[in-house]
This record gives C-alpha cells, structure tokens and sequence, in this order.
C-alpha cells in the first residue's frame, strides 16, 4: 500500500533528505511543507497517512502546529512523529506528553526512516 507522508520542516536539506529517503526506501508519496502554517494547509489539501514534523521552526513550531492540527476536523486524527535534535529528558517527556505518535531524533539514518516510521505507527505492510 502506498502512503503519503507530509514532511513539515523549515530546513531544505531536512526535506530533501527525509522526502527522498521515503520515496527510494518505501515508495511512499510525500509532499512538504517549509513552515507550521503551510504544513497545516498542505494537510488540510492532502490529507496524508501521517505528518513528519520538526520541533524547532521560526514563527508556529512543531508542538504549537500539531496542536493547531488537533483543532480542525478531517486532519485532527492524522497520526504526527516529531522528528528533533533536542534529546535531553525534559523535552523528551514534554513532547511525549503532547500525544504524538512518536518521537524521532536528528540525525536520522535515510536508509532507516521509513522502518521507524512504520514501527511507530504499526503500520505492517
């Protein structure tokens, strides 16, 4: 089954990188978006199997877009992995706490990406 997987991240290189990753390792689709506000309209137009959102954006950044996503209807169920560089124990449990899927860290491993994703969202196929 092919999915289609929202990338939401104000780093080019990050959205190359993940998205390529995701298209060549799991033949997923993937659109992106460079900030909060766009990922929340990208979302709303594609509705994606699940969103891929950095933590650390300027203007709305990662926990405050995926609270704005919990908001509207059709996109409010959407299953969100934060993928950060923060690892200390604090932000950790504050990001658990927010009620996303998951957490990924930076850097991630291309060739692994895709599995973690699916072993966070217990998606088999």
């Amino acid at each position: 089954m092919q999915r289609r997987i929202l990338i939401i991240d104000d780093e080019d290189d990050i959205r190359q990188v993940a998205a390529l990753s995701l298209e060549m390792v799991a033949g997923w689709e993937v659109v992106t978006a460079s900030s909060g506000t766009q990922g929340i309209r990208r979302a709303q137009d594609e509705k994606p199997d699940a969103i891929l959102l950095d933590v650390m954006m300027p203007g709305m950044d990662g926990p405050t877009t995926f609270q704005e996503l919990r908001k509207i209807p059709g996109i409010a169920r959407i299953p969100v992995i934060l993928l950060t560089a923060k690892v200390q124990g604090a932000d950790q449990k504050r990001f658990a706490n927010l009620g996303v899927s998951a957490v990924l860290f930076k850097p991630f491993d291309p060739l692994t990406l895709a599995q973690q994703m699916s072993d966070a969202l217990g998606w088999k196929d």
